[in-house]
């Protein structure tokens, strides 16, 4: 390559060149940087940069470095931040410790100018595009202003009074403080710094002033009123300054009326309340206000309506009893509900007002259902001794009506919000508050013990009638639930004398039978109906074998009767038949329980119910119960010989066992479809299940040999014929013979094994059975499939 100039020249120009590229390349940056900051402080979104201005270029030597882990805005701020907090701990050692080691003039001049040049150079700061510098300056200016203020009184008036000058300071500072952010728009904190500063000076003054818990109330709320006309006022223009002034218009102004209403529950008199209920409603009207004003508030709204039902009620609370107190609250928060239906309300405002309304209703019915609880459980100490008639005539253990009023005035709103609203919720409350408040008036009010029984019937009723023709789902459950727990405590109660158990218990027997036979009710309202009338007559039965003073085995009898009516019934019950006989096998099985004290007794009854049971299997869709009249027959017979002290069975089973298996055989020659175990499984469950167990109890060889015999005899004859019956009985009944018979052997055995054996026994099994875990799941199913082919 040929070039004009020497090669000294000409390397000597390349470097000049090379510098001046280098110069432009740093001032392009230094600008490329500015500009990016002037960017990201006035909001732009950031433009695409290429790679060419981005990137380092092309002809830098080396690999590019590591990659950086904060950005050049984000460590600048962290430095900035330090270097205020540095300079603020500076100024406060200045002033506690070096103060004093000046004179007057020195003192104020060094103020003077540290607090001038820090408050006047974030505006040139500003003016160099340097914004986060002047924010961080501005800040220890501020900090300098608080410093002053403290030297000043440190200096010039130690014998002030400490509170009072600091409330002076606090509305100097924040109105020093404000003017200042006015006057430097572009800084973003003096403004928010002046808003926090005037939140002190009226607290302080009501502190220093010993106003009292009122006045510093009525402070709070003042100062909360002028946050939220700042915050209403430049919630559009100045963002930073509306939250903070709307977060502390929010928490004073809550705080102002805690200590209303707490000076409003501690008063004494309804003349000691008028002045917490004048601070209370001042803070109503400011929620109000604010809710009308900004949509978003509705919870100022909802806080305030609270506070007015807090500061009416408050007024009279001290002249009423707690209960009555309760009931005053619901006369004036219950109204609000009815802002509901005024459209010229503002949305936040009728939001806010119904949803008091709620929390006031929800308040009183939790308040009120608390005190009446423990009315319906007192009941339960009847319990203890049943017909001792202890109750008195007139039962005075309840709050009073307050709260059977404030109940229903509860269940009242509930039902007409629901209307209104057009949801379930408050219409399930209305059904449960309203039961709740009708079935505990008559006891609050000590009626008698027979108009209490005839009202809590009545009641019970009415939630029954709701439950069969409700008008929604949700209020038809809670009807249903609330008529079978007022059932249930009203015949608990009655419990308490006989001539009222009859009564009772037969009209509710009586109505639940009434309402199962309701053919337009739901299927499981009348099911749940049909239960609770098959429950009450077993209780009549109960208690009529009780007044004849029978021992309790006798008493089987008449509950036996129960179940023998269902199934006469039968068909005639309709969709109700299956839980009305599953209600009646239930009193059965009771029956059984009760005659259990006398072999005599039990075998009767097993004896009866088998005849129940018969007769029910007479209809082609309850032959199933041909089986249970079976076992039940059988097991009348066992306890009866059991009675008699029988020792072999065999003697009463083969008489029974041979010719039911001629019968077998012979409906088997005439129907081949026949099962083995509608044919042979009864006579062969006949003798060989008694004398497996008395077997179990024969501690001879004779028996257990025979019958094992007889069992494998049983067992081939059924393989042989395929059938089933007697092959799984008689394999069954041959198995545990053997496992009887060689139990001994095997506890003797495991005796003398070590104490690990059995254990690593057990665990080759399992991992053996694991293994072949597949090959025995099809092994297992080709089982079942062979069995489920035999007859």
């Amino acid at each position: 390559m040929n070039y004009p100039l020497p090669p000294a020249e000409e390397l000597a120009l390349i470097d000049r060149e090379l510098a001046q590229l280098d110069a432009r390349r740093l001032h392009l940056v230094a600008r490329r940087d500015w500009l990016l900051r002037l960017l990201q402080q006035s909001g732009t979104a950031a433009v695409r940069w290429g790679p060419a201005v981005s990137g380092p270029p092309a002809w830098s030597a080396g690999p590019s470095g590591p990659a950086k882990e904060a950005s050049a805005p984000s460590a600048q701020n962290v430095l900035l931040v330090l270097g205020a907090v540095l300079l603020a701990v500076a100024a406060l050692a200045f002033t506690l410790v070096s103060w004093g080691s000046m004179g007057i003039a020195g003192r104020s001049a060094v103020l003077a100018v540290v607090t001038a040049a820090a408050l006047a150079a974030p505006a040139a700061l500003v003016r160099r595009g340097l914004r986060s510098t002047a924010e961080s300056v501005a800040a220890v200016g501020l900090l300098l202003t608080v410093l002053d203020a403290y030297a000043l009184y440190a200096v010039g008036m130690p014998d002030a009074d400490g509170t009072g000058y600091a409330a002076g300071a606090a509305a100097v500072l924040a109105a020093v403080w404000a003017g200042y952010g006015s006057a430097l728009r572009t800084l973003r904190l003096p403004l928010p710094a002046a808003v926090l500063a005037a939140q002190l000076p009226l607290p302080l003054a009501a502190v220093a002033g010993d106003a009292g818990a009122l006045g510093l109330g009525w402070a709070l709320l003042v100062t909360a009123a002028l946050d939220a006309a700042l915050a209403l006022r430049v919630r559009a223009t100045a963002v930073a300054v509306a939250i903070p002034a709307a977060v502390l218009a929010a928490v004073l102004g809550s705080a102002a009326l805690l200590v209303g209403a707490a000076q409003s529950w501690s008063a004494g008199t309804a003349g000691q309340a008028l002045a917490p209920a004048a601070l209370l409603l001042a803070g109503a009207a400011l929620g109000v206000a604010a809710a009308w004003r900004e949509p978003r508030a509705w919870a100022a709204a909802l806080v305030g309506a609270l506070a007015a039902v807090v500061a009416v009620g408050g007024v009279v609370r001290p002249e009423l009893e707690p209960g009555w107190a309760v009931v005053a609250h619901l006369l004036v928060g219950l109204p609000l509900l009815a802002a509901v239906r005024v459209p010229a309300l503002a949305e936040a405002v009728r939001r806010g007002a119904v949803l008091a309304g709620v929390v006031v209703g929800s308040l009183g019915a939790l308040t009120a259902g608390a005190a009446v609880a423990a009315v319906p459980a007192a009941r339960l100490r009847v319990l203890e001794e049943v017909w001792a008639v202890t109750t008195p005539p007139a039962d005075p253990y309840g709050p009073g009506a307050a709260a059977a009023v404030a109940l229903l005035m509860t269940a009242g709103a509930a039902g007409w919000l629901s209307r209104v609203s057009a949801r379930p919720e408050p219409g399930v409350l209305a059904v449960v508050l309203g039961w709740a408040g009708l079935f505990t008036a008559p006891m609050l009010l000590g009626f008698p013990v027979a108009a209490v029984f005839a009202a809590q019937l009545a009641v019970t009723g009415a939630a029954g009638f709701l439950a069969l023709r409700p008008p929604a789902r949700g209020a038809g459950i809670a009807a249903a639930v609330c008529a079978l727990a007022g059932a249930a405590n009203v015949s608990v109660g009655a419990l308490d004398g006989r001539a009222a158990t009859f009564a009772v218990w037969g009209l509710l027997g009586a109505g639940c039978a009434v309402g199962a036979a309701y053919g337009p009710a739901a299927r499981w309202v009348r099911s749940g109906a049909a239960v609770c009338a098959v429950g009450c007559a077993t209780g009549l039965m109960v208690a009529g074998a009780a007044v004849t003073d029978l021992a309790v085995v006798w008493w089987a009898l008449p509950v036996l009767a129960v179940p023998a009516f269902v199934a006469a019934l039968g068909p005639r019950l309709g969709a109700v038949r299956l839980p009305a006989e599953i209600a009646a096998a239930v009193s059965g099985v009771l029956a059984l329980v009760l005659s259990a004290g006398r072999p005599g007794t039990l075998a009767l009854v097993l004896a009866l119910a088998g005849v129940v049971c018969a007769g029910a299997a007479v209809r082609p869709e309850r032959r199933v119960l041909g089986w249970a009249a079976g076992a039940l027959f059988v097991a009348a017979t066992w306890v009866r010989l059991a009675e008699a002290g029988v020792t072999a069975p065999e003697a009463y089973t083969l008489p029974v066992t041979v010719p039911a298996l001629a019968v077998g055989f012979l409906r088997r020659r005439r129907d081949a479809q026949a099962s083995s175990w509608t044919a042979y499984g009864p006579g062969l469950a006949a003798t060989l299940v008694p004398s497996l167990l008395a077997a179990w109890g024969d501690a001879g060889w004779v028996r257990p040999l025979v019958l094992g015999a007889a069992a494998l005899a049983v067992t081939l004859v059924g393989a042989h014929r395929r059938l089933q019956a007697p092959l799984l009985l008689g394999g069954a009944v041959l198995a545990a013979v053997a496992v009887h018979e060689l139990a001994p052997y095997v506890v003797q055995v495991a005796g003398a094994l070590p104490r690990w054996v059995p254990p690593a026994l057990a665990g080759l099994l399992l991992l053996a059975v694991g293994a072949t875990y597949e090959k025995r799941l099809r092994d297992a199913r080709r089982l079942r499939a062979a069995i489920g082919r035999l007859r």
